[in-house]
């Protein structure tokens, strides 16, 4: 059964999605199976993989209001190993077709468990905000990744979303685990950078990745070619970063390996 993690933060612009685009490519470069699901209506996960929104027949939408199979929405990357169960700009309504829906909470768990066994890790890329969507998002996780940006206001909102995670851990899902914080748009040249880094690590110590993403102009273009980063340049510092990420990921859920050139990934 793939592990499922929630990548969330309803501050927008941490670099949720450019996380779960990227982690996701390096993860499937390391040779492991990876799903991402697009739970953000602005589907700018879908778009980064290079697919066109407009040509999309089944989403993520029509799997939890529709009901339809989601082996029959997944596309697969140009990437080997990587799918992804695309969003569209309908998921905007999904939350007020859900109300009044029994079990509500469950829906997206239901949709992902009957794909779990064919993948390693599932990301599921959570859109910027705490609504019923995101609330499914965590419901389904095992873990969270959170993105917390290097930048002034870096904690503010943390609050909230860690007692979201409280309040589902208490009713919807008693085993969701905090992955770890991850430290983005990180420059190293810049005094408040670290003072953020310093801040975070002191807050939270041992569930802070020890990788942090740097600013690299790589990671803002790759999109708009339809790529990962991995892909687009693999030897810029934005790959290099969630290349380490992946490793570290892995380590932390004892499944690091020996690759095809009998090299241990570490």
């Amino acid at each position: 059964m793939g592990k499922i993690i929630a990548l969330a933060n309803q501050k927008g612009g941490v670099g949720k999605t450019t996380t779960a685009i990227n982690l996701a490519a390096s993860l499937a470069v390391l040779e492991y199976k990876i799903l991402v699901v697009d739970a953000d209506p602005q589907a700018n996960a879908t778009s980064g993989y290079g697919f066109d929104l407009r040509e999309i027949d089944a989403s993520i939408y029509e799997c939890i209001v529709d009901g339809i199979d989601p082996k029959d929405a997944l596309l697969k990357t140009e990437i080997e190993g990587l799918d992804i169960l695309p969003s569209h700009i309908d998921l905007v309504g999904a939350e007020i077709e859900m109300l009044n829906r029994p079990n509500r909470e469950n829906v997206l768990k239901d949709v992902l468990y009957q794909i779990r066994d064919q993948y390693d890790f599932i990301l599921i890329d959570c859109s910027p905000s705490l609504g019923l969507i995101t609330v499914n998002s965590l419901t389904a996780a095992d873990s969270v990744i959170i993105p917390v940006q290097c930048e002034y206001f870096a904690l503010e909102g943390l609050g909230k979303l860690l007692n979201t995670i409280k309040i589902i851990q208490s009713r919807l899902n008693t085993t969701l685990e905090i992955e770890g914080f991850l430290l983005t748009m990180y420059d190293s040249r810049l005094r408040l950078s670290n003072q953020v880094v310093e801040e975070v690590q002191r807050h939270f110590q041992d569930m802070v990745f020890e990788t942090l993403i740097s600013r690299n102009i790589k990671l803002s273009e790759a999109p708009s070619y339809g790529k990962a980063v991995v892909e687009y340049d693999a030897s810029s510092k934005g790959a290099v970063s969630y290349l380490n990420l992946a490793r570290e990921l892995l380590q932390k859920n004892n499944m690091t390996k020996i690759d095809n050139k009998d090299k241990i990934v570490k």
